[in-house]
């Protein structure tokens, strides 16, 4: 026999080692079906709809327009923080090891997009969750009276997220 036939079986052995363990990770690493995402948000106001997009959860919300017209482009931006940064993404990405992220997209009432953010999972670890949780409490409780908690929220989001802003929403 020689070195390079040895080779040949060599490298098909291995392919075939490697497509056997990437279809037992595929088993072990679940997906939900978007109904059991949904479940997840469901107490979510506004809620327009839970869609699978590959691995990734993607979950539609309107945004009230009075909401936008009181509070302008500060609540535009913090419109997908509100939803991304819940305890229900936090078990989401517990219960489905096969979900690579959450994408949270606002739309304003006539179906517009305002905002989007996607949090990839290995983003957020225990200790970043909890941080994420105590900004979302303060700014549901206090954002109105303090505008300062939504923007600690945009900007724990901003630098955490990969995020667009609508330009009509959110002048550069």
């Amino acid at each position: 026999m020689s070195a390079a036939w040895i080779r040949g079986v060599a490298m098909v052995l291995a392919a075939t080692l490697a497509t056997g363990a990437c279809d037992r990770l595929r088993r072990e690493l679940p997906v939900p079906t978007a109904e059991e995402a949904r479940a997840f948000y469901a107490n979510a106001s506004g809620l327009a709809g839970v869609e699978l997009s590959g691995n990734v959860v993607e979950v539609r919300v309107r945004q009230p327009l009075a909401q936008l017209r009181r509070g302008g482009s500060l609540w535009a931006r913090v419109g997908p923080y509100v939803y991304l940064f819940t305890p229900g993404t936090r078990d989401l990405f517990e219960a489905y090891p096969g979900v690579a992220a959450a994408r949270v997209i606002t739309i304003a009432p006539d179906g517009t997009e305002i905002a989007r953010a996607t949090l990839l999972r290995e983003t957020m670890n225990e200790i970043l969750w909890r941080r994420s949780l105590n900004l979302l409490g303060h700014a549901l409780h206090e954002g109105t009276q303090r505008p300062s908690r939504l923007e600690d929220l945009v900007d724990w989001g901003e630098s955490h997220t990969e995020y667009v802003y609508n330009p009509t929403y959110v002048p550069e």
